[in-house]
This record gives structure tokens, sequence and C-alpha cells, in this order.
């Protein structure tokens, strides 16, 4: 009898002690439900899914830490999803071509901008296709050069996210018509493997606390699309110019009572225009990123950049007459480039960006050096997923 009882608490005993999930057995859920590791969460839209969107899904979850598994059926969702949950989440794209994201299976959808129903501004938060944040003060980008004060008690929100294969899109327009995020994620630490992120502008905000790593994903947008606070590297994927517009990157530093290396770091990867069709419009015309303010840091290294990108490289941001690039304090830079669109005259003549040599690019390069707990202590990796990156 005893043993007979214990039978309905075993799904909850592999959750409070499962480990991160290994690659096969990953693999295998998302290729077929049937093999999806025990306690999955089967969403879509289905007679055998448990739920027919991931927000009701989100929402079913016990608030607590035991690790979460959620396997979202191929097809397009058409909602906003926001997560607050601390205890770690998993999020799988079925999908045929788990190493591909090109052929991800998974949209999640959304068409917002930075206004509401009348057309007042708001908050570039609720744009988003899906935010990651502990509380609603915690997710807000705010306004100007310093952004949103979040308060001193706001907790830490998830500690391990993780999403393969899904893309999301906000198609607001099919243009820079202000702030919509596919992506807002603050005060977390997340990885998002094979995945797409598709708008305009602002296209993936990382916020304040944020630790955000991208591994073979494609992120796509035309001004300032990847931009925030917290720090984001960007590992062998793909950045597609969909026109051009101030800049890829724009990052407003933050103050802090320690050392940081709060920043975006784009490795290994290509910068690109999204398709030839409008590759000859903006030929020479894209910047690599301008300053939010003057304690930006943005770093390509080891990147191929096509003709796209602008002699000059990086550009200041002028308000009013105010240079927000400041030398000695902001940093934009490059390491070891190729392709077409690096021109190191140009740089050099534009004045604002730097070119990294070995022993500079040295400090920052590996995730090790730059990805920090929230008291300012660096090494904070261990919600990577190191068996992707490593090789499948």
């Amino acid at each position: 009898m005893q043993i007979f009882s214990l039978l309905p608490l075993l799904p909850l005993l592999w959750q409070a002690t499962a480990q991160p999930l290994k690659s096969s057995t990953r693999q295998k859920c998302q290729q077929n439900p049937t093999h999806c590791p025990a306690g999955t969460i089967i969403v879509g839209n289905s007679t055998t899914a448990d739920f027919p969107t991931l927000q009701s899904a989100i929402t079913s979850l016990p608030d607590d830490t035991t690790p979460q598994i959620i396997l979202l059926l191929a097809g397009i969702y058409v909602e906003q999803v926001n997560i607050t949950r601390a205890g770690p989440i998993t999020l799988l794209g079925q999908t045929k071509s788990p190493h591909d994201a090109s052929k991800n299976e998974v949209t999640l959808t959304w068409a917002a901008a930075n206004k509401d129903s009348t057309g007042q501004s708001v908050d570039n938060v609720f744009s988003s296709v899906l935010v990651v944040a502990p509380t609603l003060d915690a997710s807000l980008t705010g306004s100007g050069t310093t952004g949103f004060a979040v308060p001193d008690d706001t907790p830490f929100g998830n500690s391990d996210f993780r999403v393969y294969n899904v893309d999301f899109r906000n198609t607001w327009a099919e243009y820079s018509d202000g702030p919509a995020h596919a992506l807002s994620f603050s005060r977390a630490n997340g990885g998002f493997y094979f995945c797409g992120f598709y708008s305009y502008q602002d296209t993936v905000y990382v916020g304040k606390l944020g630790n955000a790593y991208f591994y073979k994903s494609i992120i796509a947008g035309q001004t300032d699309f990847i931009y925030g606070f917290g720090t984001a590297w960007i590992q062998s994927s793909k950045l597609q110019l969909r026109s051009c517009g101030g800049g890829i990157t724009a990052w407003k530093g933050t103050n802090t009572t320690f050392e940081n290396k709060y920043g975006v770091y784009i490795v290994d990867s290509t910068v690109q225009a999204a398709n030839a069709s409008i590759a000859a419009d903006i030929k020479g015309a894209c910047a690599l990123g301008r300053p939010w303010n003057s304690q930006h840091r943005s770093i390509f290294a080891r990147c191929y950049e096509d003709g796209s990108i602008e002699p000059s490289g990086y550009i200041d941001w002028v308000v009013s007459g105010v240079a927000r690039y400041v030398k000695g304090t902001t940093l934009m830079a490059e390491y070891r480039i190729s392709g077409p669109g690096f021109n190191k005259t140009g740089r050099v003549e534009g004045g604002v960006t730097a070119l990294l040599t070995k022993s500079a690019w040295k400090g920052y390069s590996e995730p090790v050096k730059v990805f920090q707990d929230q008291e300012g202590v660096f090494g904070d990796v261990e919600w990577i997923d190191w068996e992707v990156v490593g090789g499948e």
C-alpha cells in the first residue's frame, strides 16, 4: 500500500530533482511528444495537449523552484506571454530540425508598439511578444538615458530560463515605427538556442540585471534592434538587417557600486542584409550601433560583416547638440572583423569605433568574464546550456 500511495507523487519528485535536459532527450521530445520526460506540459491545438496557449500553461505552474518543461506543438500562437516565475523553465519548440533556427516550426507572434489603443505612448515593455521579469517595475524600460529606477526591494526573477527552437515575431509594422519588442528580458538568467527574433525597432531588449545568452539564433531588425541595460552574449548567430536606422546596438550603461561589464557582445556571428533584394538599397548605410548614454558598451568580435555596414562602423548619438559618445567611457568596438563591411580607414576617421587588440579583447573574451550576479560577482554562467554550446 505504501508503494502505491507514492505513485501520484513521482512526477513531482522528478521535477524537484531534475537536472537540465540532455540534448538527446530534448531532441527526442521536440520530434515526438511521446518521448518527452515525465511531467512535460504539452501546449497546442491538439486533443493530446494540456493547454491551448503558452500563457495558460505558464499560469498553471507552481510558484516554487521546481524545474518545469513545456513543449509547444508546431504552429503559430498569437499571444503575449508574461513570465514572472523564479523557478527554472524550459520551453521547447517542436521541430524536425533542432539545429537550424531558419526551420523552426513554432512561432509566438503579436502586433504592438509603444502606443495604447488611443495612440498615447506607453512603456516599451507593453509591446513585447515575450516578457520575462519578476515584476512590472523590473520590466519597464523607462525614458531618457537612465531609464526607470527599479525599486530596491525588487526580487531577482527566473534563475534558469531556456528556450529552444521558438520564433518570436512582433508584426506591428513592416518598417520602423516605434519600439516593438519581440523579447523583453530583465532581472533574470536566460538562454535562447536556435531561436528567431523578428521586428523592426527594438527587437530584443535586455533590461537591468538581465543576463541573456543567444546561440545559433536569428535576430532581425532595422533600428536599435538589440538594446538594453543588462548583459547579452550573442554567439554564432545571424543578425539580419531589414533596413537601416539608428544602429544595430544601443546600450544604456548603468552606474553601480561595483565594476560591471554590462553590454552586448556579438561573437563569431554574421551581420548582413536580410535578403538580396534589400542589400543594394542599404549598401554602406547601416551603423553597428550608437550610444544610448555615454556608458554604452558593445563589441563585435570575429564576425563577418557584409557591405551594408557604413565605413565608420559605429556612429555617435547627438541629441539637442549634445554628443552621447564620451572618449574613454563609451566602448563601441570591434575585434578581428572580416567581410566587405569592415573599413579600417573609415573606422579610424569616424573617431568612435575602437579596434581592439588581442589583449584588450581578452578582458571580455568569454561569457564567464562578463556575466555577473546581482551583487556584481563575475562568473554567473551555470544557467547556460554548455552541452549545446560545446557541440551536440
